[in-house]
């Protein structure tokens, strides 16, 4: 009996295969290079992430979890004002999707609000 079971340890120890540890994917975005024009076409105001995953819209301040009322508070005092997205290279992608997500809650189409990453020079 102890010969069996000595035979089995040894089979599964040899036929156990370790888990490496997973390679961390890494994404660039892609960035597009500023046109400069001295037409502006429509103004927008700006939703802006630092590195630090802080959110301003326009100059005020966003405390964190709060995007989605800000935006819809936006949209009520300013109905016609278009949205950019103005947003660090170094912000994890999750936050943007985050922010995303918000302005989908929030009403507003992604399609409709272009996004600009900022490459530090």
């Amino acid at each position: 009996m102890i010969d069996i079971l000595f035979v089995l340890l040894v089979f599964f120890i040899v036929s156990t295969a370790f888990k490496k540890p997973r390679d961390v994917l890494h994404i660039e975005l892609p960035t597009v290079h500023d046109i400069p024009s001295d037409q502006v076409i429509e103004p927008r105001s700006k939703i802006t992430l630092d590195a630090l995953g802080n959110i301003t819209l326009d100059s005020l301040q966003v405390p964190e979890g709060l995007l989605e009322s800000y935006l819809q508070a936006y949209q009520k005092q300013n109905p016609n004002r278009k949205l950019e997205l103005e947003a660090d290279r170094n912000i994890p992608l999750e936050r943007l999707l985050k922010v995303w997500e918000s302005l989908t809650k929030a009403g507003i189409q992604i399609k409709d609000v272009p996004a600009r990453i900022k490459v530090a020079n």
